[in-house]
């Protein structure tokens, strides 16, 4: 027993060394950081380049990477990124987080090659020593993450309690007008706080790699766990989240003593236990009414911030010019393009009927749920089951399976209803990995990563076919939208999206008209995903990852969440480039679409509406110079005025 407490005390270490970075770049600035497990992955990858690559002595390698490049990136990311996000909206603060968590790893790949075998060192030197205190096993990577968490929290405290810095934080986390008032500059300290968080992040990923290995979805998995210990905190007590931290380790360890480490079920349940403990500490905070988005800084900032209340931008009908010519030019795609640019077309019309999910949930009722990849792999492995194992016509599974998610959609729906905006953003986080775990991996689904087979219709086996019934029930889809954004439940949608004090005010209920939204959104990513099996053929578990979700979004936000034709955009995007670059461009480059879309929705700071939109205002402009230009000018007056009289 006393080797898994001490294995899991290890663990629990490395997540409370994010857990705390994680809770100070929150308190100080209002930004919950998405892009963490990123960081660190970028700061150990460095690290390994020094160390291994380029044959570097272990110290100053550590020294370099942790040390100065680490808090180099962080001045770099709050430079270009956080500094432009303390007082945008919720939603904008996650989708850009999680686009630099998105664009990041595949830079840092380009720019440092890619990674074949993911076995990385710690801090330790090669061999690995091991000590066997109390008749238990204990090796030096262990001892230096204990002596590093106790380190962090020993400096940390230190200087946040006994030092003049220390003091500037604490302001700053209190009032940052206050603190400007008094001669700090807000901006130099903040500065500081987003060095030593990126100087956190690589420890943490240094010390995480030797186990969960160098690779982007590992570290991000396990960084993700730290998520929890922070919601345990409320994203603000840091005792609280390095105790659960530690806690979540232990128990994550010592499960495994009753568990048969080759049973399926060991390996669905040990990856889920930081993700219960999140999972219970966000339905404890919203029953006791403490889950709410808190207000950053004191009284005084939040009455001199302010919010964009614009009211939404009404669609006119010229507004249907361009979606109808989108439309149309994709519907001639399948009919020039030979059998695998066809396929991949056909690919992106059915994510991009996923991606209508997003502009319900997320574009038209401000809801920011991560999940909707996870309604759409639901779509996908029910609608395969029935279609292969059932014998239904493919259709029919897609539509009747789409039918059985949306109750699991309108329960998430009312569990998150009390929950703040970045709580919502977490639970449906968590669910999604909660899934993976629990049901994608059943080997009733995974079938050893080759998931199970999902035929087509007979009518519409050739791509040509399927692209456009693909793009049929894509625009049957769009019309419903539109629609229901004109209609008296739209309008609802909107007023409780814009105010929800407001819409009480009214007389509008907020929980039914969430609740819709919420339905009607999972209705449709379970659609969506039942077509993109039928695209693939087979519905794959590996597809549906809570972390290509995030991919998803990016690519989403970036385009524009609200339109519908957004959705198109973005769903070809994703699917259609990345080929493009693999083959007309050197291989290394073929993460540049990836890149593209995380630092599109790094752009969201700056232009909160996205792409479409941005073009759009453009477009106006110039036409509108034009006009200007061709029309006539005004007749000259054959009256003058007499010189110092007044017109």
């Amino acid at each position: 027993m006393l080797s898994y407490v001490v294995a899991g005390l290890a663990l629990g270490a490395i997540y409370a060394i994010a857990a705390a970075s994680l809770v100070v770049t929150h308190v100080s600035s209002g930004v919950f950081n998405f892009a963490f497990g990123a960081m660190a992955f970028a700061v150990a990858r460095f690290y390994y380049f020094l160390y291994i690559e380029q044959g570097w002595p272990l110290p100053l390698a550590a020294v370099v990477a942790i040390g100065l490049f680490g808090p180099a990136l962080g001045v770099l990311l709050y430079a270009v990124l956080f500094r432009h996000l303390r007082l945008r909206s919720p939603l904008v603060k996650i989708a850009a987080t999680i686009g630099l968590s998105v664009a990041l790893p595949p830079l840092v790949n380009l720019a440092l090659g890619q990674l074949v075998n993911v076995t990385a060192p710690g801090l330790a030197p090669q061999p690995v020593a091991v000590f066997r205190p109390f008749g238990t096993v204990v090796d030096m990577n262990q001892l230096i993450t204990y002596v590093g968490l106790a380190l962090v929290l020993v400096v940390g405290t230190a200087l946040l309690r006994f030092t003049d810095t220390g003091l500037k934080v604490r302001a700053l986390v209190d009032s940052p007008a206050l603190t400007a008032m008094s001669g700090v500059s807000p901006a130099r300290v903040s500065l500081g706080v987003w060095a030593f968080s990126a100087l956190l992040a690589g420890l943490a990923g240094v010390l995480v790699a030797p186990t969960a290995g160098l690779s982007v979805e590992g570290m991000t998995f396990l960084m993700a766990a730290a998520f929890a210990a922070v919601v345990a905190a409320r994203l603000r007590s840091l005792p609280t989240a390095v105790g659960v931290a530690l806690a979540m380790g232990v128990v994550t360890s010592v499960i495994q003593r009753y568990l048969d480490p080759e049973s399926a079920l060991s390996a669905q349940i040990v990856p889920s236990v930081p993700f219960l403990f999140m999972l219970a500490f966000l339905l404890a905070h919203a029953l006791r009414g403490r889950a709410g988005d808190a207000p950053t800084g004191g009284v005084l900032d939040r009455a001199i911030h302010t919010e964009n209340t614009a009211a939404p931008t009404a669609t006119t009908g010229s507004g249907f010019v361009a979606p109808l010519v989108t439309i149309a030019v994709v519907a001639c795609l399948p009919l020039v393009l030979d059998d695998f640019w066809t396929g991949l077309v056909a690919t992106g019309i059915a994510l991009a009927t996923a991606l209508l999910s997003c502009t319900l949930v997320t574009g038209e009722g401000g809801m920011i749920w991560l999940c909707q990849i996870t309604f759409a792999g639901l779509g996908a492995l029910f609608a395969a089951d029935l279609a292969a194992n059932s014998g239904w016509p493919p259709l029919a599974a897609v539509l009747v399976s789409a039918v059985c998610v949306v109750p699991i959609g309108v329960i998430l729906g009312l569990l998150t209803i009390r929950l703040g905006n970045l709580y919502v953003a977490l639970v449906t986080l968590t669910f999604g990995l909660l899934a993976q775990n629990l049901v994608f991996m059943r080997d009733r689904f995974y079938n050893s990563g080759q998931g199970i087979y999902m035929p087509r219709p007979e009518w519409a086996l050739d791509n040509r076919s399927f692209a456009l019934l693909t793009l049929a029930v894509f625009c049957a889809l769009g019309v419903f939208v539109v629609n229901l954004r004109r209609s008296t439940a739209g309008l609802a949608v909107t007023a409780v999206r814009w105010s929800e004090t407001g819409s009480r005010t009214l007389g509008l209920g907020v929980v039914p008209v969430k609740v819709l939204i919420s339905a009607v959104a999972t209705f449709v990513a379970a659609v969506g995903g039942g077509f993109l099996a039928l695209a693939y053929q087979s519905a794959l578990p590996d597809s549906f990852s809570p972390f290509t979700g995030l991919v998803w979004l990016a690519v989403l936000v970036t385009v524009g969440a609200r339109p519908v034709v957004g959705a198109l955009v973005a769903g070809l995007a994703f699917a259609v480039l990345p080929s493009v670059f693999q083959t007309y461009l050197p291989t290394r480059w073929a993460e540049i679409p990836v890149i593209m879309f995380g630092f599109g929705a790094v752009m969201l700071a700056r232009d909160p509406e996205g792409v479409l939109a941005m073009h759009g205002r453009q477009v106006r402009a110039v036409s509108g110079w034009w006009r200007g230009r061709r029309a006539p000018a005004p007749e000259k007056s054959s009256t003058a005025t007499p010189q110092g009289e007044l017109v």
